[in-house]
């Protein structure tokens, strides 16, 4: 076991590095794969616990997945009904989208999950494929989830009454497994990862950000999904680096997905120094490699829509944000209350120890940056992998920062702590 330091220190960050695989695509692929009988190889597949749960339920469910090489050979075919509980763990992205394959598979189970887990809304992706006919079963709105997943013709169109990635990903998953086309509405540019895998692997559909027509949901089996590096994963240190003097680095082979980078934009506003180069496509998403250098901020205002799209990176946002002389205001961060933890309470936490104030305002947050200062506090991350990773970036800008557990990352970026020492040695 490494033992692992909870005190970061201000350095820069310089070199190249690359980060995991990306955990939202992860998912996609290896119930993509599930749908066929043909094995199909998924490689430089997301190494973290989340993706860890989808690997194990659909084993549970009847798919063969077995290490090949450097990857996993998945072969689907005829799912099964599994013997007992499906344990999702703390992943959020395998209840909700494998209740989709369940109802389009016509399969009965029940999911359950950690105490984080558990506390989160599963109502909503319930009440979407409800409309397709299944019969799902929550605790109060939450797991243990219960599905006896008979579909039948009942809707063949969708409208999204809460627009969300995975839910509208739970219906193509629903459609793609029953074999039915299916429409979807009222889409607000969410992740459109599922959508584009759907293509490549030579379904019919289009779509436009808005609506969906899976018009023929039939896949073929076999060849490569090949998953690019975590956009949300190369985000700390595109902050870190953005905000660390004497920084240089570059992050080889990211996903560049438009619906992932809001951060991107919001950054290069800010006056951030960020590069795209060798930018190409593999599977139907957009990848490059990204240079960052050091650069002064400026303080800007991020409305809902560039929030929704940087949903996980809004912690990092804000760290940037206590950097940017002026007040920032950042919109649209309802959704952050029923993450792993309270992140708006974390964003807090994490500007209290560098001195910057924060002001809550109806569905928005407002930084006062400027100048953060190291107050010598401890940061209560509360067991969030993604809080923990942005206190370690706080921590090179303008720490020192101590952080009350390391423990957590694994769920999404195991080696994030060796990959951060190589950079900054």
């Amino acid at each position: 076991m490494i033992l692992r330091s909870t005190r970061f220190e201000p350095r820069p960050l310089r070199g190249q590095i690359t980060v995991p695989g990306d955990k939202s695509i992860s998912h996609r692929a290896l119930i993509l794969a599930s749908a066929s009988a043909a094995p199909t190889l998924v490689s430089n597949l997301n190494p973290g616990r989340d993706v860890r749960a989808t690997l194990e339920a659909l084993r549970a469910l009847g798919a063969e997945i077995a290490v090949d090489g450097e990857g996993y050979a998945v072969r689907g075919g005829a799912l099964r009904e599994p013997i007992g509980d499906i344990d999702a763990m703390n992943s959020g992205s395998t209840v909700r989208m494998l209740l989709g394959l369940c109802v389009g598979a016509g399969l009965r189970a029940r999911f359950v999950g950690d105490a984080s887990l558990s506390a989160r809304p599963m109502e909503p992706v319930a009440a979407h494929l409800r409309a397709l006919g299944a019969r799902i079963v929550s605790t109060e709105g939450k797991l243990p989830v219960y599905i006896d997943g008979i579909s039948d013709d009942r809707s063949a169109q969708i409208i999204l009454v809460q627009p969300s990635a995975q839910i509208k990903s739970a219906l193509l998953f629903a459609a793609l497994f029953s074999g039915k086309a299916l429409k979807i509405f009222g889409d607000r540019e969410t992740r459109d990862h599922t959508e584009r895998m759907l293509a490549a692997a030579g379904a019919g559909i289009s779509w436009n950000g808005r609506e969906i027509d899976l018009y023929d949901p039939v896949v073929r089996g076999g060849g490569t999904i090949a998953i690019p590096g975590d956009f949300s994963a190369a985000a700390f240190f595109i902050v870190g680096a953005t905000l660390a003097r004497g920084s240089a680095l570059t992050i080889r082979d990211v996903n560049l997905n438009p619906t992932r980078t809001g951060l991107l934009d919001v950054l290069e506003t800010m006056g951030a120094r960020i590069s795209r180069r060798n930018e190409r496509e593999r599977n139907g998403e957009p990848i490059g490699d990204l240079f960052v250098e050091h650069a002064p901020l400026h303080a800007t205002t991020i409305d809902a829509q560039s929030a929704r799209r940087a949903i996980d990176e809004l912690p990092l946002l804000a760290i940037a944000a206590a950097f940017a002389p002026g007040r920032t205001i950042i919109s649209g961060v309802r959704d952050l209350r029923a993450k792993e933890s309270d992140r708006l309470a974390a964003i807090h936490r994490l500007l209290d120890a560098v001195g910057i104030v924060a002001e809550d305002l109806p569905n928005g947050i407002a930084v006062d940056g400027g100048s953060p200062r190291a107050t010598g506090a401890t940061i209560d991350t509360f067991q969030d992998h993604r809080i923990q990773m942005a206190a370690a970036m706080l921590g090179c800008a303008g720490g020192p920062v101590e952080v009350d557990s390391l423990d957590d990352v694994d769920v999404s970026f195991p080696d994030f702590f060796e990959r951060l020492e190589r950079a900054t040695a």
